[in-house]
């Protein structure tokens, strides 16, 4: 049975969107929907007692075992940590990507950061959105225009301008979203000191109180997007 939605993560860093949307990824992939992650990094760089190669064919690892957690598809982009250009070869890319999976739903990161991978990924993807719904863009790949939905994450390193628009209630994917997330020694806290488990558990949290649940994930979008048009007052 083909599924209903497939849905395009798109991460500056291998773990950028597992630990901060994966619960959603997984109520997805259970509901049976295609859930497919795009890394444009590796996030080679993040650990200063490994060689940026031999941490990245760590990260590379874990980034197979998250995704098999939840059931998705890992890509790999071939763009270096710290240094993902905002170019027409970029966007070129991740449109044949996206013309490639064909998604229903794009999560990526929000617009603004502290991280100039953030900022580009945000940039480059909503580029590659427009190239690949365009027929006159060549490629080897029919163009897609099928995207119902472009949804940005809340990462504690893009906070400027972002404010909870979607609330989604992932109670019952917490236990398995720890599971996925702690394939990366970096969110165990095992290389960095900023404590990226408790962190993201509690937003999850205050996130589910603002939503009247137990625990929910976040997500803004674009602002000409946030409208509704009723008869009557509802």
């Amino acid at each position: 049975m083909e599924p209903q939605n497939t849905i395009l993560a798109i991460g500056a860093h291998c773990g950028d969107i597992e630990v901060t949307c994966g619960a959603v990824l997984l109520k997805h992939r259970t509901a049976g929907d295609r859930v497919v992650l795009l890394h444009l990094t590796l996030g080679e760089g993040g650990n200063p007692k490994l060689s940026p190669q031999a941490y990245g064919e760590q990260k590379r690892r874990e980034a197979l075992a998250a995704s098999d957690v939840i059931g998705g598809e890992a890509l790999f982009a071939p763009y270096k940590d710290g240094e993902l250009p905002n170019d027409e070869g970029t966007r070129r890319y991740v449109m044949d990507v996206i013309r490639k999976v064909q998604p229903t739903r794009i999560v990526t990161h929000w617009r603004t950061s502290i991280h100039k991978d953030h900022a580009n990924t945000h940039a480059i993807v909503n580029d590659a959105i427009l190239l690949a719904s365009l027929e006159g863009v060549v490629s080897t790949l029919p163009r897609h225009r099928g995207i119902k939905g472009i949804y940005y994450t809340e990462n504690w390193e893009d906070p400027e301008g972002f404010k909870p628009y979607l609330y989604v209630d992932v109670g019952k994917e917490l236990a398995r979203w720890k599971e996925c997330v702690t394939q990366y020694e970096f969110i165990k806290g095992e290389i960095s000191s900023f404590p990226y488990l408790d962190y993201y558990e509690a937003l999850a949290r205050v996130r589910g109180a603002e939503a009247g649940v137990r625990y929910a994930v976040s997500f803004d979008i674009d602002p000409f997007e946030k409208k509704r048009v009723v008869d009557v007052l509802p």
